[in-house]
């Protein structure tokens, strides 16, 4: 009898599934793809506080600020040319109905049926869902809607754009909902899809909202009092809630709180206004049908069924790696790969190992000093079980050493990198005996090959990454990327699959394990970091927050990671509206000093820049004499400063930030010792007026004893040949040249 239920059970999901193929046929792909497109460019957090809901129509590329009224140069300057974002073509994969298994290939290897394509949000990188992500998920379900009716099924997670960690949650073959970050209330949220709340409406023991019949359109709509039949106590103002109306269902988000709603009901019609009430957001609902998958197999069905494709993956790669390594000019040459004990690197090392069999290689690990405890361990042990020789190159104390001239690194000054893991890469490079000396002339000559795990799924700036490139930052070395083609998912089958022991942290929460105070690191994350280390997280914090205070920074700046941008985007600035915090710092008075962060880094939208931190020089001062460089835009209330000169851009932070982009890094340097020999001249103008006098259109002047350059500036630099200050700029900073290395 139980077997017979468990056949019907199954006939009833496979004729359900089956005629809402044929019903909806492309109907349904293209609802996913505007449902998924949508989920990409929907802000989905809501103005809990004032009880207001956002447009959740508004997509990322368009947002403005919401801080304040933006004054009209600033708009001017933060008007950016939009580039068309890449776009990935292998932005799906398979999923076979019968087993109820993701295929990263065609092909079930388990049933040998095919597989049917299931579209992805860009980037594309899906992924497995760890025991943390897990936890969280299980949380987030329960809390919100009373159940968890996903049980033990295969979870996958697919990372989207998002204020923080954002992933689409896939289970059984389609989008079950996404799971967002809150960067507002530094907690996580679920948001579910149209299947999603279906399935959850079967199980859910709150969070209800039930509407009369209506002949009115409700997707998108706002409903008003007088549709509503019944209301859960239990829902919050701006909660995801699910929906019925008739044979209609799916989900919405509501206005008020279900106290609020049971307050209304209880007052007598009179006392009501005459103007329609609104209750909640309809998202989405229609009258379709939506079950879960009867078979719930497991990760080692998962692999079996994608044994196939693994071992053609694994083929390739060990071939890419081979090919390279083997042609004549590299023959030679030392073989390491890059070893950062995260998944991807993990990977590439096993590959090698199979791939260099009769070839002497080496792993080195970059220990930038503040690395995880366990991503030092694991990256130790690991080349210990599997007999591999490493060569670690540690940074020791380098960070904290310079963190006091430079302050917190940030996702768009990342000083950091240079300072902690481009002088460790130059030690491997220059320590190696056996590399064959380029020819006279030859500078850039390849003397070692490093094999990488870098991925063009990772992020939109490695999308167009090659087969293998040289290092800029190192020119002798060749990088080869043999897995770059690879998603998360493959590389995380690929590790099951061959049984590797993997860095714990990834089953803590993290998605990747570099830097633990990494400024490019989700907020998620450095929640998990307090958690699991506090007294890392507390020494950092304790830095952060005296940085704050002696530039005007709430602590508030520092708990919702404002510090870990020097330009804020606009989803920070908006956020920083909605909570009121302040994000200009107080400008400083001190004597000028200028500390050049060592190396050049190319910038991810072409040509190269130059970091400095600059002491004794406020924008706002800079912005009434910096017109000598070039076209200048000052947004005060952003604390920035953009110059625009004939062969790059400068940009001067309130904070003493200095960064200085080119096309080359000849241009690079040179628009850099501009800038600073202008500073310098701002910094010690002793108000004598000679520059005043040699100005052919009178674009100079001196007021309160400091030079001002006005718009009619044509450039001519006799202001700058007549000043003592320039004159004697060597003598003033000696240093600049051994800090850029020239």
């Amino acid at each position: 009898m139980h077997q017979k239920k468990e056949n019907q059970k199954k006939e009833k999901y496979q004729t359900s599934s089956s005629s809402k193929q044929k019903r909806n046929g492309q109907d349904r792909k293209s609802q996913d793809n505007r449902n998924s497109q949508g989920r990409k460019n929907l802000q989905t957090r809501e103005k809990r506080a004032e009880g207001r809901s956002r447009d959740f129509k508004e997509k990322y590329s368009t947002r403005k600020s919401s801080g304040s009224e933006k004054q009209p140069e600033t708009a001017a300057f933060s008007k950016k040319k939009s580039s068309p974002r890449f776009e990935y073509e292998d932005d799906y994969i398979f999923w076979c109905r019968k087993c109820n298994l993701p295929l990263i290939g065609g092909e079930c290897g388990i049933c040998g049926g095919k597989g049917e394509i299931l579209n992805l949000s860009q980037p594309a990188d899906v992924r497995l869902c760890f025991p943390y992500e897990r936890e969280v998920l299980a949380g987030q379900l329960i809390s919100s809607f009373g159940c968890d009716p996903l049980g033990d099924r295969l979870v996958l997670l697919n990372k989207i754009p998002g204020e923080d960690k954002t992933d689409e949650v896939i289970v059984d073959g389609f989008v079950f909902g996404v799971l967002s970050f809150e960067l507002s209330q530094m907690d996580y949220r679920f948001e579910p899809s149209l299947q999603g709340a279906k399935i959850l409406l079967k199980h859910a023991g709150g969070k209800k909202v039930e509407l009369k019949k209506t002949n009115r359109h409700l997707n998108g709509k706002n409903v008003p009092e007088e549709l509503i039949d019944s209301f859960a106590g239990n829902i919050k103002a701006g909660n995801f809630v699910l929906v019925t109306a008739g044979n209609l269902s799916g989900y919405g988000i509501s206005y008020i709180d279900g106290t609020d709603f049971a307050d209304m009901e209880k007052q007598p019609e009179s006392a009501q206004s005459g103007s329609e009430t609104k209750i909640l957001r309809v998202r989405k609902v229609d009258s379709s049908e939506a079950f879960l998958h009867p078979e719930t197999p497991d990760l080692k069905a998962c692999i079996e069924a994608n044994r196939k494709h693994l071992q053609t993956l694994g083929k390739n790669a060990i071939n890419a790696i081979r090919g390279i390594v083997s042609r004549n000019e590299y023959r030679d040459l030392p073989v390491y790969v890059s070893f950062s004990g995260g998944k991807d690197s993990l990977v590439v090392l096993d590959l090698t190992r199979a791939a260099l069999k009769q070839r002497e290689f080496k792993a080195f690990f970059l220990n930038t000093g503040i690395e995880f405890p366990e991503t030092v361990d694991f990256a130790r042990s690991f080349c210990t079980e599997m007999k591999v020789q490493l060569e670690e190159m540690n940074s020791g104390s380098a960070f904290w050493k310079q963190v006091e001239k430079f302050g917190p690194p940030a996702k768009d000054f990342r000083w950091c990198c240079k300072v902690c893991k481009l002088a460790s890469a130059g030690d491997l490079e220059t320590g190696k005996e056996s590399c064959s000396l380029p020819e006279k002339g030859a500078a850039n000559a390849v003397t070692y090959l490093t094999i990488d795990g870098k991925r063009k799924h990772e992020s939109f700036s490695r999308a167009r990454i090659a087969a293998s490139e040289t290092n800029p930052f190192v020119p002798a070395q060749l990088n080869i990327f043999p897995i770059r083609d690879w998603r998360a998912l493959e590389v995380w089958l690929y590790i099951h699959w061959r049984g590797l022991s993997y860095n714990p942290l990834y089953d803590l929460g993290f998605e990747r394990v570099g830097c633990w105070l990494c400024p490019s690191a989700l907020a998620a994350e450095y929640v998990r970091v307090k958690e699991l280390h506090p007294e890392m997280h507390a020494r950092w914090n304790a830095f952060l927050l005296e940085w704050a205070k002696t530039r005007g920074l709430s602590e508030k700046f520092i708990e919702h990671g404002f510090w870990r941008w020097k330009e804020l985007p606009p989803k920070m600035l908006r956020l920083a509206g909605e909570l009121g915090i302040s994000v200009l710092a107080k400008e400083k008075a001190e004597d000028f000093e200028i500390e050049v962060v060592s190396g050049i880094s190319p910038c991810r939208a072409g040509g190269f820049s130059v970091e400095a931190g600059i002491k004794g020089i406020r924008e706002k001062e800079a912005a009434d004499f910096i017109n000598v460089l070039g076209k200048t835009v000052y947004a005060e209330e952003l604390g920035m400063l953009l110059v625009k000169t004939g062969d790059g851009t400068v940009k001067f932070f309130s904070n003493g930030n200095l960064l200085v982009s080119s096309e080359t890094k000849e241009k690079a340097l040179q628009i850099l010792k501009e800038t600073a020999k202008q500073f310098v001249r701002l910094s010690r103008c002793t108000g004598c007026g000679i520059c005043e006098k040699a100005c052919p259109v009178e674009a100079v002047s001196i007021k309160e004893g400091k030079p001002h350059v006005s718009e009619a500036c044509i450039r001519c630099g006799k202001c700058a040949e007549s000043c003592v200050v320039t004159r004697y700029f060597a003598k003033i900073v000696p240093e600049l040249d051994e800090k850029l290395k020239i």
